[in-house]
């Protein structure tokens, strides 16, 4: 995945779920709810991109059940994991390259993904648990939050882009329980 090339391709129209930041380790006490799958499913995902710090291959295998699976590493993987995932992904979605990070390449995650915006119409990166949709340079910087580790902020977050032959449309889901992504379309 080095140079500029965006050698993944997938057809548009397409729906993406977006999602980082699980921290669920195999053997672990933390769990993907099974509310967020049950939600990609819902939405009818063709991708799932996850934007590091996956922690074990338990969230991969869970994902994997709904959709292909596109992960990043992020700084707390398992070790086996770890070797396995690239640091940077880049793709090509109908006209749109996406650029999947955790965002590790600079002083905060959010500067990390700003750097690659002149390079990719969207972002999807993690790190900081911070769910936001952002603008820099025609590109949309895209961070999910957290489905499992809200860390300081009040909600978790998953996200989803819906991905056409003229946009992207990005869209994050918060939440205070996974319960509550029951109620969500």
């Amino acid at each position: 995945m080095q140079g500029a090339a965006f050698d993944i391709v997938f057809p548009a129209p397409l729906i993406v779920a977006v999602i980082a930041d699980t921290h669920c380790y195999d053997g672990g006490a933390r769990r993907l709810s099974p509310e967020v799958p049950t939600l990609f499913r819902r939405w009818g995902v063709g991708l799932i991109l996850h934007a590091g710090d996956v922690g074990g291959w338990i969230v991969v295998r869970q994902l994997e059940e709904v959709a292909p699976v596109i992960a990043v590493r992020g700084n707390n993987e398992a070790a086996d994991l770890n070797e396995s995932l690239p640091l940077i992904v880049r793709l090509q979605i109908g006209p749109f390259r996406v650029i999947v990070t955790h965002g590790l390449e600079g002083r905060t995650a959010r500067l990390a993904a700003k750097r690659h915006a002149p390079m990719a119409d969207c972002i999807v990166y993690g790190h900081s648990h911070i769910p936001k949709i952002e603008s820099e340079q025609g590109a949309i910087l895209f961070n999910p939050g957290s489905p499992t580790d809200r860390r300081w902020g009040p909600h978790y977050g998953v996200g989803r882009l819906v991905v056409g032959m003229e946009r992207i449309e990005p869209e994050l889901v918060l939440f205070v329980d996974p319960a509550h992504l029951r109620q969500v379309t």
